[in-house]
């Protein structure tokens, strides 16, 4: 389902792609996120997404003007889950807010790896 959002000059339409992008750019720039992922299912990897593959790792749920993300991601080796997963979680929603104008109701995190970064 997409988006909609009503205003005084009509209608505006947003793809849930759109919203899967833009929330996959602003989880990478989050400390201690690696990339997104994606699994394969043919053969039970997890495959780090490139740049411009960032939707892939994102799954958007909109009910009206409600958002609901689950964001499948590989994290950074030695970094705290729960404080990554605080952090992407604020950064996410005000940055989704403040794009789409609708609420962000939920935000779930799957870390699907571990790099070690250099």
């Amino acid at each position: 389902m997409k988006g909609r959002i009503s205003s005084e000059y009509g209608d505006i339409t947003i793809s849930p792609d759109v919203i899967a992008t833009y929330a996959g750019s602003v989880a990478v720039g989050c400390f201690g996120i690696v990339g997104m992922a994606a699994y394969s299912v043919k053969d039970g990897l997890v495959h780090l997404l490139k740049k411009d593959s960032l939707r892939y790792g994102i799954n958007v749920k909109i009910d009206k003007d409600r958002i609901s993300l689950v964001i499948h991601c590989i994290v950074s080796y030695g970094v705290s889950i729960p404080a990554l997963a605080d952090n992407l979680t604020e950064s996410v929603k005000y940055k989704m807010e403040q794009f789409t104008g609708m609420t962000v109701e939920h935000i779930d995190i799957l870390v699907e790896g571990i790099r070690v970064i250099d």
